[in-house]
């Protein structure tokens, strides 16, 4: 394994043990467990409004076209 396959989005492990370390301080080991949970809910919404997106543009074109719609008038 060569050096560069070792990288993580260009980054080594000196620099990745020195962000760790930053963020600890700054946020403290206390707090982290907290951001974590806090970065997995808005991950786990994102994706499930990406899931809905789907749906809802199909939505959207079926009122556009006048299906779906009770109310419509029908030539």
């Amino acid at each position: 394994m060569t050096i560069q396959e070792q990288k993580m989005f260009g980054l080594g492990w000196p620099e990745i043990l020195l962000i760790l370390g930053v963020v600890i301080i700054i946020f403290g080991p206390k707090r982290i467990p907290e951001l974590g949970g806090a970065l997995g809910k808005t991950l786990r919404g994102f994706k499930e409004e990406l899931q809905t997106q789907d749906v809802d543009s199909t939505e959207v074109v079926d009122v556009e076209l006048g299906e779906g719609d009770p109310t419509a008038k029908k030539k």
